[in-house]
């Protein structure tokens, strides 16, 4: 089974804004709402792409009600602690005329030791061996800076693989856990080593360093419209960006880390992982909102994908 955790959910609000302009009165032509934070938007995209997965985290008032209902209409199990407060509402602003997508984030409501502790007592009694467990996006306000770390080692002493897609120091701490797979973006990991990274060769020399020192078996650097690198400890692949018509970049990097951990489950190979991750990338890009693309545009990106060795 595949448990996506998402401490720091949202109700994404997407408005579509022509000329959206600072300091000025802007008016909205297209608008919908979807229940998001990366793991939930991971879960989503697991449904589409024919998989199972139980999402869980914290929630709070009657933004967290909203999204717990919209996830029971979409049919996707869930297991979701409530918490004092309001879960966050945040806005997406995207402007076709000047191909730009503006987050504007909400902090979120405060979570207590206790709650989280809870949280993840209840996520351990139900993993077993080869579980897969993704933990992904920024924390709420009260959890501690090493809450990866504490997440990602009790994951993986009760027998499960952990994909940690995280930033900053929450990734720098998620590490030292020995998480199973990361996806960080090439200005990630350039900052996690304190040196620009620009090129394949040296991401992959980078990837490689980080999985040395950390036991990582796998990393996943992401490059925007340049494409991905895929790195083990046998094989580096380099996967082009599939040019397709944008809708909303947000959630596309969910969608990758979906794709991500449908294969793993159904132990796919790196070749077959890397077409199914991009296409499903790509696919997402397409859709507008934090909403997951069907099944049948992603199938027929796959055949499109472009990768080579390095």
């Amino acid at each position: 089974m595949i448990y996506t955790v998402t401490l720091n959910p949202a109700l994404d609000k997407t408005v579509e804004i022509p000329s959206f302009t600072v300091d000025s009165v802007n008016r909205i032509v297209k608008m919908r709402t979807d229940p998001g934070g990366k793991g939930i938007n991971v879960s989503k995209v697991i449904d589409k792409l024919g998989g199972k997965s139980i999402a869980t985290g914290v929630l709070g008032g009657s933004t967290g009600t909203a999204i717990q209902s919209a996830l029971e209409e979409m049919k996707l199990e869930s297991s979701f602690l409530f918490a004092e407060g309001e879960t966050r509402t945040n806005l997406k602003v995207v402007d076709p005329e000047r191909h730009t997508n503006t987050d504007i984030n909400e902090p979120g409501l405060t979570v207590t030791d206790e709650l989280l502790n809870s949280l993840l007592k209840e996520l351990l009694e139900k993993l077993g061996e080869e579980d897969i467990v993704v933990l992904s996006g920024s924390l709420p306000k009260g959890a501690p800076k090493d809450t990866y770390y504490t997440w990602v080692k009790a994951c993986r002493d009760a027998g499960a693989r952990v994909i940690l897609d995280a930033d900053g120091e929450l990734l720098a701490e998620g590490l030292k856990a020995s998480p199973y797979l990361i996806k960080p973006n090439n200005h990630e990991l350039s900052g996690l080593l304190g040196q620009t990274l620009e090129t394949p060769k040296e991401l992959e020399h980078a990837a490689k360093t980080l999985m040395s020192q950390y036991g990582i078996e796998k990393i996943v650097v992401s490059m925007g419209g340049e494409g991905a690198l895929y790195v083990t400890g046998e094989k580096t692949i380099y996967a082009e960006g599939l040019k397709v018509p944008v809708g909303s970049t947000v959630g596309a990097g969910d969608s990758v880390v979906a794709a991500l951990a449908v294969a793993e489950e159904r132990g796919l190979t790196l070749e077959e992982t890397v077409r199914l991750s991009t296409a499903t990338g790509a696919a997402n890009v397409m859709c507008s909102g934090t909403q997951a693309a069907e099944y049948d545009v992603i199938q027929g990106l796959i055949p499109k994908v472009v990768f080579s060795s390095l």
